[in-house]
């Protein structure tokens, strides 16, 4: 196979696209199957793909309720695909590869570092292993102390099935639940709430974040990333937190029946999960419309690069935050945290944020003439796919074929990234260095 990509030339960013795609067509046909459901019979091939795909961009969208509909089979199948979805296909080939004694080609390495979202090819192999490694225990001590409460209410089997699937959905950002109706029952379980918060962070801060917190331990002598990301995504979530608390505090249908340490409780989970994962504590189809306003800022930020979470990600949001303060200070360079940003990057971050922009906007034009929706609930739906979360108002079920084929192809979107795919899709030029330079133009601006 190997030799056939090498022959053939085929980008990194291709085999990327191609490869998760496969994957999701895998699933779709396997969770199509009559197995795969309680009643034996098919889904539909469209409801099998929509959940596939759903399951491996690790959004959490769905159009059956996930503890009813499935059969074992077809829970375990979704399983699988989260489990895919969050270690990445590349880094999950690279094991396979790694049991079977096989060596990791060059084209392999850089397949992988673009999935990982990483500078340069020196210990990516090393850095995969690692990635492995910490998932898995990061999954299994959240399997345990899910287990200490599940155990006791549904009984040893169907306790440590649900510990492993929430944990494991939690930690891959992915928001499928088995208990159906997400976080609810919890919302005032410190334990549950704060484990699966817990995942989800640990998840959507990205592996190189915390590799570098077990290498250079002291926060003075981390790197200026991980500095960055633990900032943005610290501020995001107090943010967001007091957003929710504030905004829903009196709201009957949400937060005012509760206690103060349950209100309290359900704010954090859901400013966590509304970046990055699709679990929920509260009735988010009865939020204010400004809180849904808020939420669907924090679904488009997302979690940290070389994480399982999608959006534009906390650093991106950063760089073009601090550019934005930088100018209007007056510096002739992007400074933050004694260091300054390349020029380079900061019009990737831009580029980043413009074509995600310009497809959501896309996404929801379309999707208003499709579907027969309230604005602000198609809206929230096209976001929350584009940035993997998986979060809704209650209008996913009731889409239209084309509104969830629409919605698939959001979500395939947001996992591979926009950039990964206009990479995939442009046509290779060779890199030739220009002998001439244009003159400058001055366009004015603002």
């Amino acid at each position: 196979m190997a030799n056939i990509i090498d022959r053939l030339k085929i980008k990194p960013q291709r085999i990327l696209v191609l490869g998760i795609g496969l994957v999701m067509l895998i699933g779709a046909f396997l969770l199509n199957l009559p197995i795969a459901s309680v009643e034996r019979e098919s889904v539909g091939f469209i409801n099998a793909l929509f959940t596939s795909i759903s399951a491996t961009s690790v959004t959490g969208l769905v159009v059956v309720n996930t503890a009813q509909y499935w059969s074992l089979f077809g829970k375990f199948v979704i399983l699988c695909l989260i489990q895919i979805g969050g270690l990445g296909f590349m880094t999950l080939t690279s094991l396979i590869a790694m049991i079977l004694g096989k060596k990791i080609g060059l084209r392999d390495r850089l397949i992988i570092q673009e999935e990982l979202n990483q500078f340069n090819l020196a210990g990516i192999v090393r850095f995969t292993k690692y990635v492995i490694k910490a998932t898995f225990i990061v999954e299994i001590i959240g399997a345990i102390i899910l287990a200490t409460r599940f155990i006791p209410q549904y009984g040893v089997q169907t306790g440590i099935v649900f510990a492993i699937f929430h944990a494991v959905s939690a930690y891959c950002n992915a928001g499928f639940d088995l208990l159906g109706d997400s976080l609810v029952k919890y919302v005032g379980d410190p334990l549950v709430i704060l484990t699966i918060s817990g995942l989800i962070v640990l998840g959507g801060i990205g592996y190189t974040v915390y590799l570098d917190i077990t290498k250079n331990r002291g926060f003075k002598r981390l790197t200026m990333h991980t500095r960055f990301a633990i900032r943005i995504t610290l501020f995001l979530i107090l943010i967001g937190t007091a957003f929710v608390f504030i905004s829903e505090y009196d709201n009957p249908q949400t937060l005012a029946k509760l206690s103060l340490d349950e209100k309290f409780l359900a704010s954090v989970l859901q400013s966590i999960t509304t970046r990055t994962a699709g679990f929920n504590s509260i009735n988010l189809g009865h939020i204010n419309a400004t809180t849904a306003f808020c939420m669907i800022i924090l679904m488009f930020i997302g979690g940290s690069p070389s994480s399982t979470a999608g959006g534009i990600k906390t650093t991106t949001f950063g760089t073009l935050v601090v550019a934005v303060i930088s100018m209007i200070k007056g510096k002739k360079e992007v400074e933050v945290l004694k260091r300054t940003i390349p020029t380079s990057l900061v019009l990737r971050a831009l580029a980043v944020f413009l074509v995600s922009a310009f497809l959501v906007v896309g996404v929801v034009m379309v999707m208003t003439i499709t579907e027969n929706q309230e604005f602000l609930d198609i809206m929230y739906e096209v976001v929350s796919a584009f940035s993997t979360c998986g979060v809704t108002r209650g209008i996913t079920s009731d889409l239209t074929d084309t509104g969830k084929i629409i919605i698939m192809s959001t979500m395939y979107i947001g996992k591979v990234g926009p950039l990964t795919l206009a990479f995939a899709i442009a046509s290779r030029s060779k890199n030739r260095e220009r002998k001439y330079r244009y003159p400058e133009g001055k366009p004015l601006i603002g």
